[in-house]
């Protein structure tokens, strides 16, 4: 039943595509000289729509002849590239199609839900370590990611097994390798990899940060029984948050370093985009939920050193492969909600606003190919026709358009 339910979905999505991929043309040539300011919320759905249906097509493992039963997202386009070795992307993916589902309605990206649900445990390179869990694995972040994406699931459908199993994982899994403390000069953090106490990075406490956030937001609507009181989670978002940014976040230009390593040095070298993006999420999510200000004077930081600092004429570095690819999307995701916030200065949200929607004029102008809705990561050449494309550029360019289609207009 499974089988035919995917050979219908994957049907589906095809011929919908090669309908609409003469209308895609059409539109990109008539917007590609327009103003970002002209363009129509009809044009960033049609985009959206396009990338996502592309990310399913060319991705989807159960898409394939022979692969019927591989409910998970491939790394490469078209069969260019099956590892499983790398496990997080999987909840981008995921990300993308609630994104999708909770923009459109349209049941055909629902459906894929339970049967994700079943291939990433199945195919979790790590979940065979930890026989009491085949969600677990060795890297704290990745199973932050996934916990994010139930988080979500659970958002848009209301299906408790979602929430239930983020909650289960977090508590079990990710909350206790908080460190100790009393113990210099670390004095706590959550760890990047179980098997790697003594390294903190930023991309293990943003994410646990915002997970125990909406934890508590969401404790009473998923009707939690046993376990911890609904404050436990306020209170663990504050002090992971509180952590990093005593530790990794620069309170004079916005920067936020990746780690304090082993050796208790600070890796300063290092500042990447979804870094910034999680930060800056987990503040804004404690704005919103306490009203303190300095949490949303935190983001803003953050955000302008990303703008001012980490941006060159007002476009990000290409990101064509491998985790980098998913760098800018995540921080994408974050700071279209930060942009959408009504209490930011006029200026400030302008500033943002108008950064975004150039990025975006740009990718869906010159670096998506509008005959296959795919993004390679390069922000001013498309990929050909016949080039395989990384998962990870791709996811970055589904969020990109998607937050367009949730940004709203000043």
């Amino acid at each position: 039943m499974k089988k035919l339910l995917v050979m219908i979905f994957s049907l589906c999505f095809t011929l919908q595509l090669s309908a609409k991929s003469g209308e895609k043309d059409a539109m990109i040539a008539e917007n590609s000289t327009t103003n970002p300011t002209e363009k129509t919320p009809s044009y960033w759905q049609k985009m959206a729509d396009g990338m996502t249906k592309a990310l399913i097509e060319h991705f989807w493992g159960a898409n394939f002849k022979g692969y019927e039963d591989r409910y998970y997202f491939n790394y490469g386009s078209d069969l260019s590239n099956m590892t499983t070795n790398h496990y997080w992307p999987q909840a981008h993916a995921m990300d993308v199609l609630v994104d999708a589902y909770m923009r459109t309605g349209d049941k055909q990206y629902k459906d894929l839900f339970p049967l994700w649900w079943e291939g990433a445990p199945k195919y979790n390179f790590a979940g065979k370590m930890n026989p009491k869990d085949t969600w677990w694995n060795v890297f704290v972040d990745d199973m932050e990611w996934i916990v994010l994406a139930q988080i979500r699931m659970f958002e848009s459908t209301g299906n408790a097994m979602y929430i239930n199993k983020a909650r289960q994982m977090y508590d079990d899994w990710i909350w206790p390798t908080w460190g100790s403390e009393d113990e210099a000069p670390w004095y706590g953090g959550i760890t990047w990899k179980t098997d790697v106490s003594k390294s903190k990075n930023a991309c293990s406490n943003g994410p646990a940060a915002l997970i125990a956030a909406r934890l508590y937001r969401f404790y009473d609507q998923a009707k939690f029984k046993d376990g911890k009181i609904k404050n436990a989670y306020l209170n663990e978002a504050i002090k992971i948050y509180t952590w990093e940014k005593n530790y990794l976040f620069d309170r004079k230009t916005g920067a936020v370093y990746d780690n304090i390593n082993s050796k208790g040095e600070i890796q300063k070298s290092w500042i990447f985009t979804y870094n910034v993006g999680t930060f800056l999420g987990a503040a804004h999510e404690l704005y919103k939920i306490t009203s303190d200000k300095q949490y949303l004077e935190d983001a803003v930081l953050a955000s302008n050193f990303v703008i001012d600092r980490l941006s060159k004429n007002g476009i990000l570095s290409d990101a064509t492969s491998g985790d980098g690819g998913l760098f800018h999307g995540i921080f994408f995701r974050y700071f279209v909600k930060l942009v959408n916030e009504k209490t930011l200065a006029t200026d400030t949200r302008k500033k943002f606003h108008d950064y975004l929607t150039n990025l975006a004029t740009v990718m869906a102008e010159q670096g998506v190919n509008p005959r296959t809705m795919l993004y390679s990561g390069r922000w001013r050449k498309a990929p050909a026709d016949d080039e395989p494309v990384g998962l990870t550029p791709q996811l970055t360019g589904c969020m990109l358009m998607e937050a367009m289609c949730v940004l709203k207009p000043l």
